[in-house]
């Protein structure tokens, strides 16, 4: 049987193994975490869980998928639940803003704002739609590891305007600050610059809207946990708290990996669901790596870095929505410092999530949990967190206190964080970056690390730093892309008949 190893278990990984699994080829997933998912960790404390990872599920079907491959029901493990609002936006004025639910909602809450926007948002939305179209429908699955590929999609992106960036987008369409703020929030959730982010990413707004926006009960880890029980079902094996020192190549080709400590595992192919940047920069010498590849890992803009404190609270606080986006007095400066900067900046924005709205579990009786994350500049920066991260902990719970969580500095328990320093040790996450490589347009499809190793034959590549990016989505399809790059297992004939592998 054709064998296949896939480095790191986040959801790239995990979709790459069972993609893979479905194809006929025995898999074995290897992970240096005590757990499953990557980035989306579980934290139990003091009777609080927290998902450490992401927590916006859109486009179910891409997760149903998986799970149709072997002819069972996503439904059957894990159950998703729309939200409403998708998110709520709390401006330094104390306005709030609810995004989500149907457009005719949406557009209500536009007219409170600046009722002229209302057209806008409709050709907002429409522009969107166009990109998505575009971008997602035709493009996410797709290999970009051919120039040509790239050189045939220029005149749609040209036409749909995307040498804009999704802040020059929005902007276009909306005058209202406030409004403009609101709607060019999303490439921040796939480790973009709003102002340098291209506005391919602008497609994200209409995806929202297609298929909305949900919560799986029991957290992102009851997806792991999901995806753990089905890949046992179909006989994908997984080795945990392990870690993949280097790719092991033979003739310029990748032939399996070796652990760090020194044990050697072989394999026809072999998936990497590790950071792109560190994978060409510690796992593979360069002698195998095409000029391609050396150049974008020491070009590779890094996202930003994350400082997430997680918490509870004694009390409830049921007037705050599940998803909240807490923005600051600065937006254009605040970002430029957070993305280019140096220095840790003095004030934050913040995306605030209380999972206790929609599901009780995470918390004891009469208790809240949360965490907020506030981006902040990545390692590339000077910050020494081991300082700074209590006096930042101490700064966020003081202005949640003076705002939307009254009382909380006598209300919080059980509390603790993560630094960038925390995504490097435990992640392997060049410069701490909360994203990999940042969503710029110069490292976007063909620019971006390609799914098709720019090395060794039978080397593939994953995850966000890939393409097509960051976010659930482009993780996913990431995935798919290796449908369409990786050859068949030796024995397999008719892969329909091999689709639904049992144990």
């Amino acid at each position: 049987m054709s064998r296949a190893i896939v480095i790191g278990g986040g959801f790239g990984g995990m979709a790459a193994a069972l993609r893979l699994r479905a194809r006929g080829y025995e898999v074995t997933i290897v992970d240096r975490c005590k757990r499953l998912g990557g980035r989306a960790q579980v934290f139990e404390r003091d009777g609080f869980r927290h998902d450490a990872g992401p927590t916006v599920i859109t486009a179910p079907f891409l997760f149903d998928e998986l799970f149709e491959l072997f002819g069972k029901q996503r439904s059957d493990y894990v159950e998703f639940v729309p939200l409403t609002p998708w998110y709520r936006f709390q401006f330094p004025s104390g306005e709030t803003f609810d995004y989500g639910g149907t457009v005719e909602s949406t557009l209500e809450e536009i007219a409170r704002f600046c009722p002229e926007d209302v057209a806008g948002y409709k050709g907002l939305l429409e522009q969107s739609r166009k990109i998505f179209d575009v971008g997602f429908t035709q493009l996410s699955d797709q290999p970009f590891d051919s120039f040509g590929t790239m050189m045939a999609q220029v005149p749609n992106l040209t036409k749909l305007g995307c040498y804009r960036t999704v802040w020059q987008l929005v902007s276009h369409h909306l005058k209202d600050p406030r409004l403009r703020q609101a709607f060019s929030i999303q490439p921040l959730l796939v480790g973009g610059n709003p102002f340098d982010t291209t506005s391919i990413y602008g497609l994200i707004h209409y995806l929202e809207r297609e298929w909305g926006v949900h919560f799986a009960m029991g957290g992102t880890g009851a997806i792991v946990d999901a995806f753990s029980r089905l890949m046992d079902e179909v006989g994908i094996q997984v080795r945990l708290d392990t870690t993949v020192d280097s790719v092991t190549v033979e003739n310029g080709t990748a032939v399996g990996v070796q652990l760090e400590g020194g044990e050697i595992l072989d394999s026809e192919i072999v998936v990497s669901n590790a950071d792109p940047a560190h994978l060409y920069r510690k796992m593979l010498p360069e002698a195998d790596q095409k000029l391609s590849a050396r150049f974008k890992k020491r070009r590779a803009k890094m996202s930003m870095g994350l400082f997430v404190l997680f918490f509870g609270t004694r009390r409830q606080y049921p007037e705050v929505a599940h998803h909240t986006i807490w923005l600051g007095q600065r937006y254009r400066d605040l970002l430029r410092e957070i993305f280019d900067g140096k220095e840790l900046p003095e004030d934050f924005s913040l995306y605030l999530h209380r999972p206790t709205a929609t599901d009780s579990s995470f918390a004891p009786e009469g208790c809240d949990s949360f965490y907020v994350l506030a981006p902040v500049p990545n390692l590339k920066a000077d910050i020494d967190w081991e300082a700074e991260g209590p006096l930042l902990q101490e700064r966020i719970v003081k202005a949640l206190s003076d705002s939307i969580l009254p009382g909380l500095e006598n209300e919080i328990t059980a509390d603790f964080f993560m630094t960038p320093k925390d995504f490097a040790d435990d992640y392997l996450s060049v410069a701490g970056a909360g994203f990999s490589v940042a969503p710029i347009f110069s490292q976007s499809a063909w620019f971006r690390f390609h799914n098709r190793a720019e090395g060794p034959e039978n080397l593939y590549l994953v995850g966000a730093g890939t393409h097509p990016g960051a976010g659930l989505p482009g993780v996913l399809c990431s995935a798919k892309v290796l449908d369409r790059i990786v050859k068949e297992p030796h024995f397999v004939h008719d892969r329909k008949s091999e689709a639904a592998v049992t144990p």
